[in-house]
């Protein structure tokens, strides 16, 4: 009985948190406009790190997950930027903290089911994720050089595609104006910049063809 009742009261406290949380996310949501946070999405949002700038757009779609981890998630979006995570991703942080960045002027899309692991994508252009990609601890997207190597060399930026169902592995860095082909997978620790190929494999530094991969999205249930 004593057991039956500590049950009841440990499910009657999670249900109070839940609560609590999803009231926390919309109070913050009614003091910035350019939020939008599915009513199905994890409350566990409360302890990520979100700024968004008065201008800035922020969108969070159905059935996205995050651990409860105090700033593992850490969202910045700029003036005029814009972020837009879909349904069902996962922004996993248990193994170090997950960076999403919009610059000025910059979009990052991240598209359903897809899972990100404690990784950094910077966006001065434009980065679009396609759907079902896994994208490895440690792994970075730039779609831009950042700084300026001096007064001859500006910086320059360019989106970044990474089509469905691809894997990045850890450690892998993508530059700006790759275009990396649905169903393709790039090897750990690899460095990735100009165009590869649908159902392929890449490896190295910079990342060279390796083989032939083949259905992925079916490996996927999707």
């Amino acid at each position: 009985m004593a057991s039956r009742l500590l049950f009841r009261l440990q499910v009657l406290y999670l249900h109070l948190v839940h609560a609590v949380d999803r009231l926390r996310l919309r109070v913050w949501m009614s003091q910035h406009p350019g939020v939008s946070i599915h009513p199905e999405a994890s409350t566990n949002l409360v302890a990520a790190r979100i700024d968004v700038a008065p201008t800035g757009k922020l969108t969070i779609g159905r059935g996205v997950v995050a651990e409860r981890i105090r700033d593992g998630v850490r969202i910045s979006v700029a003036a005029g930027a814009e972020v837009v995570i879909e349904d069902d991703v996962w922004l996993r942080s248990e193994l170090g903290p997950l960076f999403l960045r919009a610059f000025e002027g910059g979009r990052i899309r991240i598209g359903r089911g897809t899972q990100l692991n404690s990784c950094m994508l910077s966006s001065k252009s434009e980065i679009d994720v396609g759907e079902n990609v896994l994208l490895g601890m440690g792994s970075r997207v730039f779609d831009s050089d950042q700084h300026a190597v001096d007064t001859e060399h500006p910086e320059v930026s360019l989106p970044v595609r990474i089509g469905d169902h691809v894997w990045i592995a850890a450690d892998s860095t993508i530059l700006r104006g790759a275009t990396i082909g649905r169903e393709s997978v790039v090897g750990t620790r690899s460095l990735v910049r100009g165009i590869v190929e649908p159902h392929t494999v890449v490896t190295g530094n910079p990342a060279r063809l390796y083989s032939k991969v083949g259905d992925r999205a079916s490996l996927q249930g999707r």
